[in-house]
């Protein structure tokens, strides 16, 4: 999942979220504001664990 792609479910999970403060949602609206969530979840795991991985330990006391 790209930036855009991911840019087009936070638009979605904050669309469901005002609309469920307002009128509330009906069953699969809240079904499809968790499964928007989870997939945002993700997006943000798997960035995390891109950016873990490119992180290098070093020994040397002179590199701060």
């Amino acid at each position: 999942m790209g930036i855009s792609s991911i840019k087009v479910v936070i638009e979605r999970i904050n669309e469901l979220s005002r609309k469920k403060r307002t009128i509330g949602l009906e069953d699969w609206e809240r079904a499809e504001q968790e499964a928007m969530r989870q997939e945002y979840l993700s997006f943000i795991r798997g960035q995390v664990k891109d950016t873990l991985n490119k992180v290098q330990i070093t020994d040397d006391p002179l590199i701060q």
